[in-house]
C-alpha cells in the first residue's frame, strides 16, 4: 500500500520512557543528554545523536515507512540542509512533554496541519528506573493508572478535536503494545525486560550512563537504559503505530 503525505513534523519527545521520541542535539540545560556513548553505538555511523536510546527511534521508523529517510534531523542540527525541510523535521526535545507550546491543535491547523497522531504514554511504572526507586521487581502500578488516565483524556480531547475542526487524528496506543512486550517477551524476541542494557541497567540513564559498558545484545532487551527503550523496542512500537496511522488515515 502507497503511502502519501506531504510534510511530517515531530513535536514532543518525553524524558522517561516515552513511546514514540525524537532526540536531537538542543542546548537545553537541564533536559536528559544522550549526545555521548554508548547512546547511538548501534546508529548507522554509530555516532551519538541525542537520541535516548542504542538506535533508531519510532519517529525515525515510521518516517522511513512513510516513504521518508530512515532519521528524522533535528531542526537545530548543524548539518541540516533546506531540503530536509521540505519533507520532514523534529522540534522534539526530551523533557518537552505536553505543554501548550506543542500541543496546540487548533494552531497547527491554521498552520495547515490536517491529519495528528498523538502518542499516549507507556507504562512508566514498568521501567527499571522506577521500580528500583521504588524498590520493587514488578510494575509500580500507581504510575501506570496515571499513564491510563492521561491516555484516557487525550483520546477525549481527540475526539472533540475532530468534532470541532474535522482534523483527522488517531490516538497511538503504546501502553498496550509495551505492556505485551513485558509480559510476552518470547513474542517479540526478548530475553531482558526487568533491567536496560546500559551499566547495571537498574538505574542509569542519561548522564549516568555516559561511558558504561553495555549488554552484547540490545535487541533482546526492552530497554535500553534504566528509563528508555531499546531500538528493537522502538521498531515494534513503529509497525504497530503504523498500524494505527493506516487503519485512520488510508483505510477507506
Amino acid at each position: 500500500m502507497e503511502v502519501r503525505m506531504t510534510l511530517l513534523v515531530v513535536l514532543i519527545s518525553l524524558a522517561v520512557m516515552p513511546g514514540v521520541v525524537t532526540g536531537d542535539r538542543l542546548p537545553i540545560p537541564l533536559a536528559p543528554k544522550g549526545n555521548f556513548p554508548p547512546y547511538g553505538k548501534d546508529l548507522f555511523n554509530g555516532h551519538p545523536t541525542g537520541r535516548l536510546s542504542n538506535g533508531r527511534l519510532a519517529t525515525d521508523f515510521i518516517a522511513e515507512a512513510l516513504g521518508y529517510s530512515n532519521v528524522v534531523r533535528a531542526f537545530l542540527d548543524p548539518t541540516l540542509r533546506k531540503v530536509d525541510l521540505l519533507h520532514g523535521v523534529s522540534f522534539a526535545s526530551a523533557g518537552s512533554g505536553y505543554d501548550d507550546l506543542t500541543v496546540n491543535f487548533s494552531e497547527l491547523h491554521k498552520l495547515g496541519a490536517r491529519r495528528l497522531a498523538v502518542v499516549g504514554l507507556s507504562p512508566f511504572g514498568c521501567c527499571p528506573l522506577v521500580k528500583t526507586m521504588r524498590d520493587i521487581t514488578n510494575c509500580y502500578d500507581e504510575y501506570n493508572q496515571v499513564a491510563l488516565s492521561f491516555n484516557s483524556m487525550i483520546k477525549h480531547n481527540l475526539a472533540n478535536l475532530q468534532a470541532t475542526l474535522g482534523m483527522q487524528n488517531v490516538l497511538i496506543d503504546i501502553y498496550h503494545v509495551m505492556t505485551s512486550a513485558i509480559t510476552n517477551p518470547n513474542k517479540y524476541g526478548f530475553l531482558e525486560t526487568s533491567k536496560g542494557c546500559c551499566g547495571t541497567g537498574l538505574y542509569e540513564y542519561s548522564e549516568t550512563c555516559r561511558g558504561m559498558s553495555t549488554c552484547q545484545d540490545p535487541s533482546k532487551y526492552v530497554f535500553w537504559d534504566a528509563a528508555h527503550p531499546t531500538q528493537r523496542m522502538y521498531e515494534i512500537i513503529a509497525a504497530e503505530a503504523m498500524k494505527s496511522i493506516i487503519a485512520a488515515y488510508w483505510a477507506n
